[in-house]
């Protein structure tokens, strides 16, 4: 069976689906491995190493002839016709939304499976594409703070003076929460987090974090998650974690829930009661932003309310492809655990008694599998269609259907 890697095509993306090692890993499975030429150029793997590992490299790889196919961000909408019915493809598929893409797989008969939707449970921790990429986003989002604040993360004493530690606040205690706080405890800074879900203050102080304690009632949701706050109770978060936020030299949030748009935790008043020089890292900005005023990719300049200087916010966007090599590492072999998952005698035939297998489906035989997409595109159907352009990163989504965001277990 044949199994293309294409060069992926999305701006900004610079991560590959397939790294030599997990080439041969297929290829030992009996599997032909097509790379299109180029394709791993970005994250550190030449057209060489691809044909070193036993992968055939092609100038362009012919869709129609693939049995799977494996890719990083989501496929366009026109792609799906260009491949054979009953054809697998393995990557983020962004279900909520890129409904147009999974109405196009739908009906050309595809079975594809979305990394979004594997379960949290211990069997599927190696396919986990969603922490593999937080573990790399908190880690870069730390070293981006880092590199605009203009002055030392650690402390330091010298015969000219003592210069005291940065304080780092973390919002989000997920994977890249975490991940965050280990780095900028690495740093030298001296880090505090916050933390809807019960078990983040032992999660935090495991990192070397010192918890902040809201007067809240723990918000748990399935799969490690927390759930989204109601409007009250979200107002007086943002009253409590005022003066945390006020205090910190740099802030970086990472709340996500999936299938919903970035709960809204920092106001642009918080923002400007912050010192001069401060940083904000929004690691949500691409599915609407932590921090008011944040734009994904780009730096915003507040000024501060007593006017002595502003406070950098930085939107954070494709976190994960600014260090394409260790994400593509990670991120390649998660789909090839999927895939092997799915592999016998060198056939690939999904087993839909295996509950990886079933929950990870996005499609098959022109059937939507996954129950909160099929019902976002059934509403849309009756709402007389869409529109066949890309939906937008911040696009409402519907409950369920799980993006690129992260969490913990």
């Amino acid at each position: 069976m044949r199994v293309g890697i294409a060069r992926e095509r999305r701006g900004g993306e610079r991560r590959v689906a397939a790294t030599p090692d997990t080439v041969r890993q297929l290829a030992g499975l009996g599997l032909e491995v097509l790379v299109e030429h180029g394709a791993g150029e970005e994250s550190g793997h030449s057209d060489a190493s691809y044909e070193a590992a036993g992968a055939d490299v092609v100038d362009a790889i012919e869709l129609g002839d693939l049995d799977v196919l494996l890719h990083v961000r989501p496929l366009e909408p026109e792609t799906p016709a260009r491949l054979r019915r009953g054809a697998v493809t393995i990557g983020l598929a962004s279900p909520s939304t890129e409904l147009p893409t999974v109405e196009a797989l739908r009906v050309a008969g595809i079975t594809a499976f979305a990394l979004e939707l594997v379960p949290r449970i211990s069997r599927a921790q190696s396919m986990d594409a969603l922490t593999s990429q937080a573990l790399v986003a908190g880690y870069r989002c730390v070293l981006e703070a880092a590199m605009r604040l203009p002055r030392f993360f650690p402390l330091y004493m010298t015969a000219a003076g003592t210069i005291p530690p940065a304080k780092v606040l973390v919002l989000g205690a997920g994977v890249a929460g975490l991940q965050a706080i280990g780095t900028a405890k690495r740093l030298g800074a001296r880090v505090s987090a916050n933390d809807v879900r019960a078990a983040s203050a032992d999660e935090v102080a495991s990192m070397g974090g010192t918890f902040v304690h809201l007067d809240l009632d723990a918000a748990d949701a399935g799969g490690g998650y927390a759930k989204e706050l109601g409007a009250d109770r979200a107002a007086r978060q943002r009253q409590l974690l005022a003066p945390h936020v006020a205090d910190a030299d740099v802030l970086i949030t990472t709340a996500a829930i999936p299938g919903r748009p970035a709960p809204l935790l920092v106001t642009a008043e918080m923002v400007a009661a912050m010192r001069p020089g401060a940083v904000v890292i929004d690691l949500a900005a691409e599915s609407g932003g932590n921090v008011e005023g944040s734009v994904a990719g780009s730096d915003v300049a507040v000024p501060t309310a007593d006017g002595g200087g502003t406070v950098t916010i930085v939107g954070m966007k494709d976190a994960a492809s600014t260090m394409p090599g260790d994400a593509s590492r990670l991120y390649a072999k998660n789909v090839a655990n999927l895939l092997a998952l799915m592999t016998h005698d060198g056939s690939v035939e999904p087993d839909f008694s295996d509950v990886v297998v079933l929950d990870a489906c996005l499609t098959h035989d022109g059937e939507v599998r996954h129950p909160a997409t099929a019902d976002a595109l059934e509403a849309v159907t009756a709402e007389g269609g869409f529109d066949t352009r890309r939906a937008s990163p911040g696009a409402t989504q519907p409950p369920g259907a799980p993006d690129e965001q992260e969490g913990t277990r």
